[in-house]
């Protein structure tokens, strides 16, 4: 069937629904409501036999609707209504919730229900929520609202009347530092991430904060900022206190976005002298860390878990020596990653458009971030296995490449490709690459540039392992499973081999030529003014809206296989820098 998705962004949500449509043989393309660009002539153009839209912001015009049968996912149970859906929900401590198909109409969220899955909410971030068990419900509602569309014999059920909740606005989401407790501020956070943010005054100006753990050890004067760790501040609460990873500052009429960023680096000199908390990835104290590392029997598990996927040059340091460090125990597999959410997206986009000298921290940062692909490849005397609960992009999916072995949870969405960001690439995939997927399917990937699912990735060669189970569950799953791997009787002589295995490439080509070719790409792309890198950076990180559908979406996108053709006549190490459509959005 030909399917268009409408969409306000090409979001995590949208980026599933695409990718899990095509693996089921329908033909998908995708057209952004924007401003100013009609849809009805949008979906003309197309003639689709039925649209879709996974997160829509807008209402589909009626014209639309009236003439072609449009599907609407609401992030909600049915009889939810209204455009903060997860927001209450998380506010309001609601233990179960879901998602549901409806057939556009008049009414927002009030049409028929061709589909509707429940799922449990975990006490995690709203985007964490969104692009774990609501996707879950998401994805499963689509793939049968869909189903029940082609059956021709499925008949809608009608909702009843029902309210609308309204937009949770600042002044719900408001924190009072001397009234509420850990608990709620922790719920008020994380009802606002990634987006809106909760706004706050901090040090006389006016603030968004993005995100929220609590922490128990430590006290103050409510609203009092406490300490640091890892990037992030503590504020106290009337009962506690609670780590903020990022702030953004609130934007001025007539200015561009604000970025934002790692809380101590948006707050720079503003931010009086504190105690920096750091904790030891192998502590066993519950504190909150965004770096963790713990043991069982001769498995360690390091895991990671940045905002955003995101990877600073700092933390992709502390990253390195936590990985090298793990690399000091005495274990036979070593298992980087796996917790629920990104696994890594690459750079740090946002740090390196505040960054005073942009080209230079763009350099700085892929250089951190190979410094750490090219210790996992280099290391002999383990199997190392990437753990990816959750989404991975561009130099993310790279690292996850340099270990002997991939596991991806079966709602995983990998976008392994840079162009769309103006980028050559480096994170040593020129050898990672070809060397999973041959030369051929690497070349169709990178030029794509489309998502591509876990099971799909899994039959290209990209994932060695699928693993079904909810987000909630994967941690526990890894760990049953590198249990079993470290017990393997095959896993001692597959460690023998290793070393042998990196000698023999380095003397037919060593690793640091690969990385030598990709970083004087890198180098040009970051340092010539021109360069398209700079300005679709730039409308990443603001969330500048795009003047049109980038065409790469546009055309109806068939299924992915090992033996289609590549789109260019190049290599897989000649992927084009220069684009200008933006990176997929999350």
């Amino acid at each position: 069937m030909h399917i268009l998705l409408v969409a306000t962004a090409f979001n995590s949500l949208t980026q599933r629904v695409h990718a899990e449509l095509r693996d089921r043989g329908h033909t998908v393309a995708v057209e952004l409501a924007l401003p100013g660009v009609p849809l009805a002539d949008s979906v003309r153009r197309h003639a689709p036999q039925l649209v879709v839209a996974p997160m829509l912001k807008t209402a589909i015009p009626r014209e639309v609707w009236t003439s072609c049968p449009c599907l609407i996912v609401h992030p909600g149970p049915v009889g939810d209504r209204g455009p903060s859906s997860l927001d209450w929900a998380i506010l309001e401590g609601a233990g179960w919730w879901g998602a549901t198909v409806l057939q556009a109409e008049e009414e927002m969220d009030a049409g028929a229900v061709w589909a509707s899955v429940a799922c449990p909410v975990p006490p995690v971030s709203k985007s964490d929520l969104y692009r774990g068990e609501i996707a879950d419900a998401a994805l499963a509602a689509v793939l049968l609202a869909v189903e029940r569309f082609a059956s021709g014999t499925y008949t809608p059920r009608a909702q009843g009347p029902a309210p609308s909740r309204p937009y949770l606005d600042q002044s719900v989401r408001r924190i009072d530092w001397d009234a509420d407790a850990t608990a709620t501020v922790v719920r008020k956070l994380r009802a606002a991430d990634s987006q809106p943010g909760v706004l706050d005054m901090l040090f006389g100006e006016e603030w968004y904060l993005h995100g929220g753990h609590p922490e128990e050890g430590l006290r103050g004067a409510p609203g009092e900022v406490l300490a640091t760790r890892a990037g992030a501040i503590c504020r106290a609460t009337r009962d506690g206190a609670v780590w903020i990873p990022e702030l953004r500052r609130r934007r001025v009429p007539g200015q561009p976005r604000p970025v934002k960023l790692p809380a101590v680096r948006a707050l720079g000199e503003r931010l009086p002298p504190l105690p920096d908390l750091p904790v030891d990835p192998d502590a066993s104290w519950p504190a909150w860390s965004d770096i963790r590392y713990r043991e069982e029997g001769g498995v360690g598990f390091l895991s990671f878990a940045f905002p955003g996927g995101a990877m600073s040059t700092t933390q992709c340091r502390r990253l390195l020596a936590a990985y090298r460090a793990a690399c000091g125990r005495p274990t036979s597999v070593l298992v980087l990653g796996g917790q629920r959410d990104f696994f890594s997206n690459g750079i740090h986009l946002g740090v390196i458009e505040a960054a005073d000298d942009p080209a230079a921290e763009s350099w700085a940062n892929i250089n951190a971030i190979d410094d750490l692909v090219e210790a996992v490849l280099t290391t002999t005397d383990r199997l190392v296995v990437s753990a990816l609960g959750g989404n991975a992009a561009a130099g993310g999916v790279m690292l996850a490449l340099a270990a002997d072995e991939v596991w991806c949870r079966a709602g995983c969405v990998l976008n392994p490709h840079y162009r769309l960001m103006g980028l050559y690439g480096s994170e040593y995939w020129t050898y990672t690459l070809p060397r999973r997927v041959g030369a051929t399917v690497a070349d169709r990937i990178l030029h794509e540039a489309l998502p591509i699912s876990a099971a799909r990735a899994q039959g290209l060669g990209l994932v060695d392992q699928v693993v079904e189970c909810g987000p909630q569950d994967f941690t526990a799953e890894v760990g049953r499973l590198a249990a079993r791997l470290a017990k393997h009787p095959g896993t001692r002589s597959r460690i023998a081999g290793k070393k042998a295995e990196l000698d023999h490439q380095q003397s037919k080509e060593p690793l640091a030529v690969f990385r030598e070719r990709e970083l004087a790409r890198m180098h040009r792309i970051f340092h010539h003014p021109d360069a398209p890198y700079h300005a679709l950076r730039q409308a990443f990180v603001r969330k500048e809206t795009p003047s049109c559908t980038p065409a790469h979406l546009a055309v109806a996108a068939s299924p992915l296989t090992a033996a289609d053709p590549p789109v260019s006549q190049g290599t897989a190490t000649a992927a084009p820098a220069e684009v200008s459509t933006p990176r997929p959005r999350e």
